[in-house]
């Protein structure tokens, strides 16, 4: 005995009866939260240079390189919600690690620079308000990155939302230079520099995974659990033989095998498919199309 189950997305036959199509509704939220992160960490690099034309502080110069970098990440990302297109969202994940890298070379120049070339910093209070404001301003654009990266399932809208967390953290290491300049020691600035630049080669390091994962069409770590313990918990599934998933476009496909009890009729193994393509579209985030095959198990002893 075995039966076969297929989910279909009305939206996929090219019509929407009436419904403002999804792919729009999708860009037009991805828009915004790019222009709403792009518009903070704007104002916070502003404020920051501000105070890096008064003080000079190299630590303060990382921060903001990175900062500005960041806001300029926000232009591809814009374009491919734009076109609608996960092609075009992938490449500017790319561009966006690229930006990333670029920033970490200029900071950890400009810190060793600074380490041969040393120079006093002033405006330490300043300084410090500095470094919090980043703190700030990156806080707020990773937390609108994150919502809607993860709600439209844009892996270079997460991945940039999670550069700007650890961004803001970074930000933080300003305020420690400013603490090692007041106590005494000069090199603390350069030193805090350097240690942002390593700081952002290793956000490096991990977007280039987040981005290769998904380009290769893989989900993310704990999918296919979730998947295969939400199928396990619907009512007469002895188990769970095989759970496959990937990304297609902005949604993810799921395959799963099942075994029922010997005695399962056509029918009964039809009801129980349908039941768990509900159950996993509708407890498993991103995943819209469930295909589920059923196949007899022995008897339990």
């Amino acid at each position: 005995m075995s039966a076969s189950d297929h989910s279909h997305a009305h939206g996929h036959h090219g019509h929407t009866h009436g419904r403002i199509d999804p792919s729009i509704v999708r860009s037009r939220a991805g828009l915004k939260a790019v222009g709403l992160s792009l518009a903070i960490l704007l104002v916070t690099a502003a404020a920051q240079a501000i105070v890096f034309a008064a003080s000079g502080s190299v630590a303060l110069l990382a921060d903001l390189v990175h900062n500005a970098g960041d806001a300029l990440t926000a232009l591809p990302l814009a374009a491919a919600f734009a076109l609608r297109s996960a092609v075009a969202e992938k490449r500017a994940g790319y561009f966006v690690v690229a930006v990333i890298f670029f920033s970490a070379c200029v900071a950890a120049y400009e810190a060793v620079d600074r380490l041969i070339n040393p120079q006093a910093v002033d405006h330490l209070l300043a300084l410090a308000i500095a470094g919090a404001a980043g703190f700030i301003g990156n806080e707020l654009a990773a937390l609108v990155r994150l919502r809607a990266g993860r709600r439209l399932g844009s892996p270079a809208l997460v991945a940039d939302g999670y550069h700007a967390r650890i961004d803001g953290v970074t930000s933080l290491a300003v305020v420690a230079g400013v603490i090692g300049v007041a106590l005494g020691f000069d090199l603390a600035d350069p030193i805090v520099g350097l240690l942002i630049s390593v700081v952002i080669l290793r956000i490096v390091w991990q977007s280039i995974k987040v981005i290769g994962l998904r380009t290769l069409d893989g989900v993310e770590d704990g999918v296919v659990d979730s998947i295969d313990r939400t199928a396990a918990g619907v009512p007469a599934v002895r188990e769970v033989r095989d759970v496959r998933a990937r990304w297609i476009g902005h949604t993810i496909r799921s395959e799963i095998e099942l075994g029922l009890a010997p005695d399962t009729t056509v029918e009964q193994a039809e009801t129980i498919a349908a039941e768990v393509r509900h159950a996993v579209v509708g407890s498993v985030e991103h995943v819209t199309e469930v295909a589920v095959e059923s196949r007899a198990t022995r008897p339990r002893e």
